[in-house]
């Protein structure tokens, strides 16, 4: 039975750890927040060492078939767009490695016409060739789907559900395949059956109410944790960002929150990584590091292209998922959300050290298991 099955039952009756992380949420003093989040670095020190990971988002493609009301995506926007070809993907990640990234997570909008027919799987092939590890966070498939992507060498799997809030989610996904709030509900398992070493989770923050999906996401955790203990997990919190469409979150969270949450979260489930992204400001991401981040991203783009210019004679318009008119007028294609943290990696890396941490650049190589992934 998949966790969709489940999903109701686990959130009315949590289990005895979920009921724990629970309980760390209730609302706290300055004092209690402050015990919370010494132990919170405590444990991180003990299962982590002093070590950060880092990692740089790769856009493949900002075209989408959703209608989703907060993604600069959103097939309603009238955006710049653009597509990589896989050439001009492995110019971007070579830029990367270039900066020092050895962990690289190829992200695309969800439209089938520009990112299928072997499309994935031959970007993963020619950035793993040269890049050790190598995730996606692109639309929701079936575990054989999966198959020839992992063979080609992608180790890692990302999926957000969003929101765990089944109405809300009903009204935020108006239109295309990601308005099936199960199917994406069961893509972690779909993941791990085939065969990603790497599966992480997480909810976008301010679409309802916090409390809420915090629950939500633990349960979806505590359960992979028990099914899809093959994978190493990972979680993320992102919190909405200015994009195209002006979406305004209806249920903004506030640093506290995001700080008591983060430290709930490492108690409770205290080998599991934390992932934090350049969505939040610079000043919060130094303040949090050292309480239970274990990845990190830095100096990222949200766009295709935005590293290095590519595929600029290639930009268009879109209104309502049809190309308009060429935008070589553009700048670059249009990106899913702004950054706050805007600091160079090497910048980044730099304050880690000085916070006592050990940015990592990278800690997997397929050679580990023998692994020879075709050029």
């Amino acid at each position: 039975m998949a966790f969709s099955e489940h999903f109701d039952q686990l959130l009315e009756k949590p289990s005895p750890r979920v009921q724990k992380f629970l309980q760390l949420l209730q609302p706290l003093e300055n004092h209690q927040l402050q015990r919370l989040a010494a132990e919170s670095a405590a444990l991180t020190r003990r299962h982590f060492g002093k070590t950060m990971r880092l990692f740089a988002p790769l856009y493949l493609s900002n075209e989408c078939i959703n209608s989703c009301a907060y993604c600069g995506f959103s097939r309603e926007n009238p955006i710049v767009r653009l597509t990589l070809k896989p050439q001009e993907v492995l110019a971007e990640a070579r830029h990367l490695f270039a900066q020092g990234f050895r962990n690289l997570l190829l992200v695309s909008g969800e439209h089938p016409r520009y990112v299928s027919n072997g499309y994935i799987e031959e970007c993963v092939r020619l950035v793993a060739a040269e890049v050790p590890s190598v995730s996606i966070e692109v639309a929701p498939m079936e575990t054989e789907q999966y198959r020839p992507i992992v063979s080609a060498g992608a180790e890692g799997l990302v999926v957000y559900q969003e929101t765990y809030h089944r109405p809300t989610y009903q009204s935020l996904h108006t239109a295309g395949p990601k308005k099936d709030f199960l199917w994406r509900l069961d893509c972690p398992e779909r993941g791990h059956a085939a065969g990603f070493r790497r599966i992480g989770i997480g909810a976008l923050f301010g679409l309802y109410d916090w409390r809420f999906e915090a629950h939500a996401l633990a349960v979806h955790l505590d359960y992979l944790l028990k099914t899809c203990w093959r994978s190493f997990l990972t979680v993320s919190l992102p919190r909405l960002r200015p994009a195209a469409g002006g979406f305004h979150p209806p249920a903004p969270m506030n640093d506290r929150d995001y700080v008591q949450l983060l430290c709930a979260l490492r108690i409770t489930f205290p080998t599991v990584g934390i992932v934090l992204s350049t969505r939040e400001s610079a000043a919060l991401r130094d303040l949090v590091a050292p309480l239970g981040i274990t990845l990190m991203s830095a100096g990222s783009h949200t766009e295709p292209g935005g590293y290095t210019g590519q595929g600029r004679n290639c930009l268009h318009y879109t209104i309502r998922g049809k190309i308009q008119a060429s935008a070589n007028d553009a700048a670059s294609a249009t990106e899913q959300f702004e950054i706050n943290d805007n600091r160079s990696p090497e910048i980044v890396a730099n304050r880690l050290r000085q916070l006592g941490l050990d940015p990592v650049w990278k800690d997997w190589d397929p050679a580990i298991l023998g692994i020879a992934y075709a050029a």
